[in-house]
């Protein structure tokens, strides 16, 4: 290929290169592929959702995408600034579709990792009886976390179901005996104090060996051989 046919087909692939990034739609395209994090402002507020641009773009946000849970009141978002991802971008149908939902799960995500990260076992923790299942209950801890106390693990005295001994609501203090992929495991009976029987003192007076040769003698004397 002669230098100036490469060239040329240089210049043309900068061109088209140039035509996409000039037509807004294969960019959010690309973001839609790239899963790129977008920073946005909520202009308007319509049924079902928010609306908010991207790159001159009007984009659509579903109510059901704007937080982790229900969202009643729409009107709070108005005017404020989230992170968001493309979901959705037809060019078509002229419809673009965003989503905070994503990344506020991801965050969600990172944030309870780190709470696992800095409990600790052997940690004496308070919690409140979130419910009841047959095999333990789960705890709601002060931190935020949950954590299950196995059936095994309530009582030293054997139950057959934990609402023998606990209600929902119950405030309890619960010590952290182990923690895997993610899960906390509780104990309450480790904070119980094992009540031992203590030794009964029975006050008997023994009676000196001289007593004892006396009492047989009485108890012999009476009988003839």
């Amino acid at each position: 290929m002669s230098e100036e046919i490469k060239e040329h087909v240089e210049t043309m692939e900068d061109y088209i290169d140039h035509l996409d990034d000039a037509n807004p739609w294969n960019i959010v395209k690309r973001y839609l592929e790239e899963k790129t994090v977008l920073h946005v402002t909520i202009s308007g507020i319509v049924g079902g959702g928010v609306i908010a641009e991207v790159e001159g773009i009007r984009g659509f946000i579903p109510a059901s995408r704007l937080s982790l849970s229900y969202v009643e009141d729409l009107d709070q978002y108005l005017l404020s600034e989230m992170d968001v991802i493309v979901i959705e971008a037809d060019q078509r149908n002229n419809r673009l579709v965003l989503s905070a939902r994503e990344i506020l799960k991801e965050q969600e995500k990172k944030e309870l990792k780190k709470k696992i990260e800095d409990v600790k076992i052997g940690s004496v923790l308070k919690g409140t009886v979130e419910s009841l299942k047959d095999y333990g209950a789960f705890i709601r801890l002060e931190n935020g976390l949950s954590g299950l106390v196995h059936i095994s693990e309530i009582s030293h005295t054997r139950i057959k179901h934990p609402k023998v001994v606990l209600n929902v609501g119950d405030e309890v203090k619960v010590k952290v005996i182990g923690i895997k992929e993610g899960k906390i495991s509780l104990s309450i009976k480790a904070l119980e104090e094992i009540k031992e029987e203590e030794p009964v003192d029975i006050d008997v007076e023994i009676p000196e060996s001289e007593d004892i040769s006396t009492s047989l003698g009485d108890l012999f004397k009476g009988i003839k051989l």
